[in-house]
């Protein structure tokens, strides 16, 4: 039984990374310059570098690209809370 659940959460996480990987490849040549206005101008390296984090991200990402956000959101901690 064991061996049953070990190979469903095997196949469950290739089929995440499998899925992640084909988003990232659309995401960094489409999509990074709509949700993000500062990488409009990026280069190749700049793509290169962010393919494993919009790999593994990938859900956030595909959300926040769905919803069409153009920036990315404002950090809320005690720093940037004005009194």
């Amino acid at each position: 039984m064991l061996e049953f659940w070990t190979k469903v959460f095997v196949y469950a996480f290739e089929a995440y990374a499998l899925l992640g990987v084909v988003f990232a490849a659309l995401f960094v040549s489409l999509g990074v310059q709509r949700v993000d206005s500062e990488a409009r101008a990026s280069g190749v390296a700049f793509r290169l570098l962010i393919t494993p984090g919009v790999a593994a991200f990938w859900p956030m990402l595909l959300g926040r690209w769905i919803r069409g956000v153009q920036e990315p959101p404002v950090e809320r901690n005690p720093h940037r809370v004005k009194r």
